[in-house]
């Protein structure tokens, strides 16, 4: 009777294990029907996208960066295609050192690649690619493929890179680009631009690179591709082709770039030669220079320093940020400014003894003796500072500095290039804000320098070019300017920069000719401080010389030889021609050179020569 009871207490107990195991059945079932009917139905778009997503990658494609072009259409920067071996740090699954080490059994990798990985990886995200090695070899690449499966965040990848044919020539004019560091990238991503740089690994760094880099970098495209599950792709959905960068036709002329460049020789300095007529800017030197190409996949530690490093400064771009006194170059417009303010008559002179007194001073002219009677054509033909002694006193700095500021003296021209200096056109509210207390009053020894070209005037010699070219065009002002024309990548259309005059000075023609003819007289006249350099040329040209002290002398006389390299005086020539109607307009400084006529005035004859007669006279004077 007892066994009856405990079978039916089992029973009991075994129904009720079989009721509990059963609600925890339906339970788990509900559960999984309820996570169903959840991600099914009530997530079921949130889903279906992510998993098209996941299916779905958008990958950009990154347009041809735009040519630029002299005005010849000589190709300066373009682009040509390599493989590089990348590497993405986030993605490694060993130690970064010893993967490059087993990728060093390859491919050939340097210690240079080495320093130049860590500098960019520092300049970098985590999670981008970052180039060890660029313009692999076939075998290189076949070789990494085949062991590829060893390297996971390592990759061969298809680039674009910028190519600057022509090397050290122009350099400051091109600038260079390099990789997008990560101050770049958090101002692109802060940006409108933002997604148009997807995939985009270099920026435009300096010169025109840089100050029309949305216009070059072009419109990036994208392509829809289906991809397994194990990220493979499988198929392209769709695609949208990317814009090509706008192509920039500049105003150089190449050639004529090569001739000036050659002519400077070993010596330091900067020159303009403008178009008056259209402000195109023919020629922009600045020596010495550097090679753009060291910068594209990013500049070894040994040329980085010898470049930042370099007394010679080669970095610097001369014409945009030198500012030097202009010497004697700045007095033909203080004759015009005469002319202008009715100070001067041009048959006024003066007899010049070799001195001027002011207030118990003696401003010594540069030819002890003095030149005799000086009228104002002699005065700009021989450089005889005595005259503008007296003329600027005469005439005050505050008039001085406001008839120069037409000319656009101390004031950025607006070229397109960024970080352009504005220098110094002193006044006296220029002083009193420049120096405090007693060191900020005008005195008139302040005058007497301002008036030969010294003292504080400091001006670039993009100014003091657009101010002889803005006198060679009778006083019509064209903005200069390096891009000529803008071409689009895709229809080549084509649009002009600069197509009209930006203002005119209100200036009498008679007084304009006059410095004109005496500018002439420079380059013709025997007593013309040029006349040396063009007696034999074969064509008219209105000149002047210039020299200009770096460091105050305090009443001694100077001596070139005696003195250290780099602090000898800097040599200056302006020029434009033909004299009747100039189709070029030149200013060069020639640092620690000496006398403007004697070195200064030889390279400009040569961008003469070159540029009015042709290349047969160019290659006659080589071989002369």
């Amino acid at each position: 009777m007892t066994e009856i009871r405990d079978a039916l207490a089992e029973l009991r107990r075994f129904k009720q294990r079989l009721l509990m195991l059963f609600a925890l059945v339906f339970a788990g079932f509900s559960l999984l029907a309820a996570r169903l009917v959840w991600l099914q139905v009530l997530r079921h778009d949130k889903y279906v996208a992510q998993a098209e997503d996941n299916r779905i990658a958008l990958v950009p494609i990154v347009p041809n960066r735009g040519l630029i072009l002299d005005r010849n259409g000589v190709v300066l920067a373009s682009n040509y295609s390599a493989y590089t071996l990348e590497i993405t740090p986030s993605k490694l699954e060993a130690n970064m050192d010893s993967v490059i080490d087993e990728l060093s059994k390859l491919v050939t990798i340097e210690a240079k690649d080495r320093k130049r990985f860590k500098r960019l990886l520092e300049e970098s995200k985590n999670f981008a690619s970052v180039p060890i090695r660029t313009r692999l070899t076939d075998d290189e690449v076949a070789r990494f493929t085949a062991q590829r499966f060893r390297f996971p965040g390592v990759e061969v990848q298809a680039r674009l890179f910028r190519q600057y044919p022509l090397g050290e020539i122009a350099s400051h004019v091109l600038g260079y680009i390099g990789r997008i560091n990560q101050k770049e990238a958090k101002a692109i991503e802060e940006g409108e631009d933002a997604a148009n740089y997807n995939g985009t690994d270099h920026i435009g760094k300096e010169g025109l690179e840089k100050s029309y880099e949305k216009q070059l970098h072009g419109v990036t495209g994208y392509e829809e591709v289906e991809r397994s599950a194990g990220g493979r792709a499988i198929r392209t959905l769709s695609r949208t082709d990317p814009k090509p960068g706008t192509n920039l036709v500049l105003s150089i002329d190449i050639e004529l770039q090569k001739v000036i460049e050659a002519a400077f020789g070993d010596f330091r300095g900067a020159l303009v030669a403008i178009e008056p007529e259209t402000g195109d800017v023919l020629a922009y030197v600045s020596r010495p220079g550097f090679d753009p190409n060291l910068f594209v996949d990013g500049i070894d530690a040994q040329s980085w320093n010898e470049l930042n490093t370099s007394l010679d400064r080669p970095l610097m771009n001369r014409p945009l940020s030198g500012t030097y006194p202009p010497g004697s170059t700045f007095k033909p417009f203080m004759a015009l400014a005469a002319l202008e303010l009715g100070k001067r008559r041009p048959e006024q002179g003066i007899n010049d003894a070799g001195f001027y007194m002011l207030g118990g001073h003696r401003f010594n002219d540069d030819k002890p003796g003095g030149h005799g009677y000086v009228d104002m054509a002699r005065s700009i033909m021989m450089s005889c500072d005595t005259y503008y002694y007296q003329l600027g006193n005469d005439m005050g700095i505050d008039a001085i500095s406001g008839f120069m500021q037409q000319f656009g003296f101390g004031a950025p021209t607006g070229i397109d290039l960024e970080h352009e200096k504005s220098g110094v056109l002193p006044s006296q509210a220029w002083k009193r804000a420049r120096f405090k207390g007693a060191a900020g009053r005008w005195v008139g020894g302040d005058t007497i320098s301002v008036s030969i070209g010294q003292g504080f005037n400091s001006y670039t010699m993009l100014q003091l070019a657009h101010a002889v070219a803005t006198l060679a065009n009778n006083g019509v002002i064209m903005k200069p300017h390096l891009v000529k024309i803008l071409e689009d990548g895709a229809s080549h259309r084509r649009t002009l920069t600069v197509p009209k005059a930006s203002g005119r000075i209100p200036l009498k023609q008679e007084n304009i000719d006059i410095i004109k003819r005496a500018m002439v007289g420079v380059t013709t006249d025997r007593s013309g401080t040029g006349y040396r350099v063009f007696r034999d040329a074969a064509y008219l040209v209105g000149g002047k010389s210039g020299t200009a002290q770096v460091v105050g002398l305090k009443g001694a006389r100077y001596n070139h030889h005696m003195t250290p390299e780099r602090l000898r005086d800097n040599a200056l020539f302006t020029a434009f021609a033909p004299a009747d109607k100039p189709k070029i307009a030149i200013a060069v400084v020639v640092e620690n050179a000496g006398w403007g006529s004697a070195i200064a005035g030889p390279i400009v004859r040569k961008a003469l020569d070159y540029y009015l007669l042709g290349r047969h006279w160019a290659a006659k004077d080589a071989h002369a």
